[in-house]
């Protein structure tokens, strides 16, 4: 009987021994867990800017003209010869003739309207055309979009359509994409430091990143398209400025 009670004391004591042990290996494991979960919502998010100024490297130039009268072969050939003027006008300024584009030639009849009304037009044909330069010699347009006067000293006046003036690209964005994300990169790293450094902290390693989205915008937003572009297509500024801002989170370390 006595061997009996001294065997279940022992059971007892051992089943204790490792109750305790598993109190204590789990309060340490949780212990862990709720020391992490408060890590982990320790974080900043910093951003980082990267501009660029770059020079365009394609001009779009549509030069629009039209002529109007009530005899259609008179103002047919009127608008054929201002169509030989601006081609001798655009090799004059050195532009090459597969950097020339000719549209279709547009005629309206003013009267042929059966819904017009009593009101007449002025003018009962109107003849329309453009021609349009496209080119990665940038500056060759520009120096001869400053000289349409010359044009209209020969009675050809040019018309801008909505949205459609003399226009400025930048095509290269793809060759400079990688640097200014790492630079934008660094950036965000280094705003990071600052804020660990003034609160006491380490940064970690990264939580979330937004690459961000590029922009190209107009570094002169007064444009320089000369006379013949207008701004109409807001982007008659050569210079241009290439924007990225990242966005990255940061872990905080203690």
């Amino acid at each position: 009987m006595d061997d009996e009670n001294v065997a279940s004391r022992g059971g007892s004591v051992v089943l204790g021994v490792l109750l305790a042990i598993g109190l204590i290996v789990g309060g340490w494991v949780l212990g862990a867990q709720i020391k992490a979960t408060r890590l982990s919502d320790r974080y900043v998010t910093v951003k980082g800017l990267v501009e660029r100024k770059v020079k365009s490297d394609l001009a779009v130039w549509p030069l629009t003209y039209k002529e109007a009268g009530d005899d259609l072969s008179l103002v047919y050939a009127k608008a054929e010869s201002d169509k030989k003027a601006i081609l001798k006008f655009l090799t004059g300024q050195g532009i090459q003739a597969s950097e020339i584009e000719l549209g279709v030639i547009r005629v309206v009849d003013t009267q042929a309207n059966e819904y017009g009304g009593a009101t007449r037009a002025a003018r009962r044909y109107i003849v329309e055309q453009q021609i349009t330069v496209r080119t990665s010699r940038v500056d060759q347009v520009v120096a001869a979009a400053q000289k349409t006067m010359l044009l209209l000293q020969k009675g050809i006046v040019l018309s801008t359509n909505p949205g459609q003036g003399l226009a400025y690209q930048f095509t290269g964005l793809n060759s400079i994409k990688p640097d200014m994300i790492t630079e934008a990169t660094r950036n965000a790293r280094a705003a990071a430091n600052r804020f660990a450094a003034d609160s006491g902290s380490k940064v970690g390693s990264i939580r979330q990143a937004n690459q961000g989205v590029f922009s190209i915008l107009a570094a002169d937003p007064g444009g320089d398209g000369g006379e013949g572009g207008g701004n109409f297509g807001g982007d008659s500024s050569v210079m241009k400025t290439v924007r990225v801002v990242t966005s990255v989170q940061y872990y905080l370390d203690q």
